[in-house]
């Protein structure tokens, strides 16, 4: 009889453990992958030292808490792995780990660069979110165009317009040469991009410890931040200052999603647009516009539950701004003593170079008070075009992005319970 009970309470823990291997295997789900690119504000540009000025807000303060660890220090996430592909010219690298901060721009692809972008924070979210790993997949080149750079194959070749033509006959330009190199930039970061998503997604261990082959991936988001320089191309928009001025970028977009999802081979991957935000909400008649054709394809009956557009001009800082402003006009009169304007000091030419700079600290000092030199130290470490290099803009940028994309994926998630 004691044979039997034990027998019998052997063929129970088998069948307990049998049954709790199903339920585990049952519950398994897919590595949570997203996919990240643009140019330099994708890249990032705030600075860790400016982490502090988001805990002075307390609308922000909870989301610092997020990113920082007990020891104060930048949080390391246990459950998001990234890999970080950019670079200068032809010199692309890849840098790869557990999300933390540094991996905003970057001048070694290999080595923290000591900033962040909105990868951090919206790593940070992800990571919250779900209790499968997570795998962050960013492609980011500074000074790179969606008309031309990325341009995605589906949209065709740029095609210059009649008034450039024109203006390189006037400039006495080899018109075919220029088209030639035209051709061979075109697309060239889109390809970079594809083929590095693809790189990685072929051995995700290597930069994913916990993958596992049998729980298999999912793409799950692709997150665009980009805009500058389309937005001050006046060649490729002539007419920027009207309200449609800026609707090729809009179709170019649409093919972009297109091709994205056609060359991943993820037809319905959610897609959320970051709008450019710099300068904040009261944005310049162009800036107005571009930002209205950025936002424009979330809009298409093809993409309305599957893509949309986050503005960023609200997380623009706008105190700071209105410092940027005043260090604007000290550039501007070091300009003007230096070319001798007319209606400014050193008009006749007579001031020494220690006199001009006597003379624009003093400026400076008037202009701009130590209150304000403080702050700025505190909460900016770079230009207007990059947010100002304010962290506390970069941190709320990457968490709207993620709380969009799981929008788009819960959104997909009841249409498919239906």
């Amino acid at each position: 009889m004691l044979f039997v009970r034990i027998l019998l309470c052997q063929l129970a823990l088998m069948a307990v453990s049998s049954w709790t291997l199903q339920i585990a295997c049952a519950e398994a789900k897919p590595l949570k992958v997203f996919i990240l690119a643009g140019q330099s504000n994708m890249e990032g540009h705030a600075r860790v030292e400016t982490f502090d000025y988001i805990g002075d807000d307390p609308v922000t303060l909870p989301l610092l808490k997020k990113m920082r660890g007990a020891d104060g220090k930048p949080v390391v996430c246990e459950g998001v792995w990234i890999s970080y592909f950019t670079g200068s010219g032809d010199k692309n690298g890849e840098g790869f780990g557990p999300l933390t901060a540094g991996y905003g721009s970057r001048r070694n692809p290999q080595e923290d660069g000591g900033k962040i972008g909105p990868e951090f924070t919206f790593g940070i979210a992800m990571d919250a979110a779900f209790e499968e790993p997570v795998l962050l997949i960013k492609t980011a080149w500074g000074g790179k165009s969606l008309n031309t750079d990325f341009r995605p194959p589906s949209a065709g070749p740029y095609v210059f317009n009649e008034k450039q033509l024109s203006d390189f006959r006037k400039q006495g330009k080899d018109i075919e040469s220029i088209q030639k190199a035209k051709a061979e930039e075109t697309g060239h970061y889109y390809r970079l991009m594809v083929d590095h998503v693809k790189h990685v997604l072929s051995d995700i261990p290597r930069v994913c410890p916990k993958y596992d082959e049998k729980q298999g991936y999912e793409l799950s988001g692709f997150v665009w931040m980009q805009g500058w320089n389309d937005l001050v191309d006046t060649g490729t928009y002539p007419n920027r200052s009207e309200p449609n001025g800026y609707a090729a970028y809009s179709e170019v977009m649409a093919h972009f999603i297109r091709d994205v999802r056609k060359d991943l081979n993820a037809p319905q991957m959610p897609f959320v647009i970051g709008v450019l935000g710099v300068d904040g909400e009261k944005p310049n008649l162009q800036t107005a516009n571009f930002r209205a054709a950025m936002a424009a394809p979330a809009m298409l009956p093809e993409f309305r539950g599957n893509v949309a557009a986050v503005q960023t001009a609200p997380f623009w800082a706008e105190e700071l701004g209105a410092i940027a402003q005043k260090y604007d006009q000290v550039r501007q009169m070091n300009y003007f003593l230096n070319s001798k304007h007319k209606d400014h000091a050193n008009a006749d030419g007579s001031m020494t170079e220690e006199q001009k700079r006597a003379y624009l600290k003093q400026f400076e000092e008037k202009l701009i008070s130590p209150a304000e030199v403080t702050l700025w130290k505190r909460g900016a470490s770079n230009a207007g075009y990059h947010y100002l290099g304010c962290a506390k803009t970069f941190a709320q940028i990457g968490n709207a992005f993620a709380e969009e994309n799981l929008k788009l994926l819960n959104e997909q998630n009841r249409e498919l319970s239906r």
